[in-house]
């Protein structure tokens, strides 16, 4: 009887463990979308991420040169609403454009770096000039080829796991095609961790959702991981985007999905048999441009901002307006709370 005793308290401290061990499921609220046409100019913007205090630092893939913008956002800590914006400075390469996608911020050495989805690199940048310093994410050249606009479109950096992590929007050639409205199908795409000697550390595989588009034929459709956003527990925020446009735009939408992923060293991808992560999802919201909505936001940026008083996490969206088209969308800017 002893020991049957023994035995279950024992058993009950190891599930106690474990449950000490296992994250607590995040929970978030969201806020409503903002812009500020007054004091942000039209772009096309497509990654952001925090510096601290009220300063981001925001790439435009179709921006004059290679580099990034400085945005300034006052959020309110109590809430997280964003009270005002605007971004007064482009700190570039003098080199071309190179379709910058997804933005990181690397304190240790007060640098940034962008990915670039022309030529599917990811390069580091200096923070105060927006000069390149010539280092990069060590990327495979296996896993440097993508379809046509579909490479890699997210970056995110946490300093307390020290790793990069970066997904290319969809399928990559050498695991398949990309799902489209005539192909349905589940993305299999491959989220890539890199250690701060920039070297590949980990790669996982990550499953999308089926689209949600009923029609077959669209003007514009785009379907993939538009950002990531990793968390200082080592788990990661996946930003699911499905955007459709039909020729004349009315009744274009776009669906937000974040899901929540945890890629522990036991889960990683060494060859062989490929399971996705499992995914929990956050939350998800839908924009659209009909005849009573025009709220229309194409997300395509993602990234921890400030906490507020009460200790909750912010998060932080920006969309791509595609430079305000034809006067009819907005460069809308977004805050999500999470706890």
């Amino acid at each position: 009887m002893n020991k049957m005793i023994l035995t279950w308290a024992t058993a009950c401290l190891t599930i106690s463990a474990q449950a000490q061990d296992a994250p607590v499921a995040l929970k978030a609220t969201l806020n409503k979308q903002t812009h500020f046409q007054q004091t942000i100019a039209p772009g096309h913007y497509s990654g952001i991420t925090w510096l601290g205090n009220n300063e981001y630092a925001v790439v435009n893939d179709k921006a004059r040169a290679d580099g990034f913008f400085i945005f300034h956002i006052n959020t309110d800590p109590d809430v997280g609403l964003i009270s005002h914006a605007y971004s007064d400075e482009f700190r570039h390469a003098d080199r071309p454009n190179r379709d910058m996608e997804g933005i990181a911020f690397f304190p240790k050495d007060t640098t940034i770096f962008i990915a670039g989805e022309a030529d599917n690199q990811i390069m580091e940048y200096k923070l105060t000039t927006g000069k390149r310093t010539g280092r990069r994410l060590e990327i495979p050249d296996s896993l440097s080829h993508s379809a046509p606009n579909y490479g890699f479109e997210s970056l995110s950096y946490n300093a307390a796991t020290h790793l990069f992590w970066t997904v290319s929007e969809s399928t990559l050639p050498i695991d398949g095609t990309p799902a489209t409205p005539s192909d349905k199908k589940k993305n299999q795409l491959r989220l890539l961790s890199f250690d701060e000697g920039l070297q590949l550390s980990a790669q996982y595989f990550y499953e999308m959702d089926m689209p949600e588009l009923k029609s077959k034929t669209a003007d514009n459709y785009c379907l993939g991981v538009s950002d990531v956003c990793a968390l200082d527990d080592g788990r990661l925020i996946v930003m699911e985007r499905e955007l459709y446009a039909p020729a004349l735009k009315f009744g274009s939408f776009v669906v937000i999905k974040l899901y929540v992923v945890h890629p522990t060293a036991d889960k990683r991808w060494t060859g062989g048999e490929k399971k996705p992560l499992e995914k929990t999802l956050l939350t998800e919201f839908k924009t659209q441009m009909t005849g009573l909505k025009t709220d229309f936001a194409n997300y395509e940026g993602l990234c921890l901002g400030p906490k507020l008083s009460d200790g909750r996490q912010l998060l932080v969206l920006i969309c791509d307006s595609q430079n305000q088209y034809k006067g009819k969308l907005k460069d809308w800017l977004k805050t999500i709370i999470i706890e």
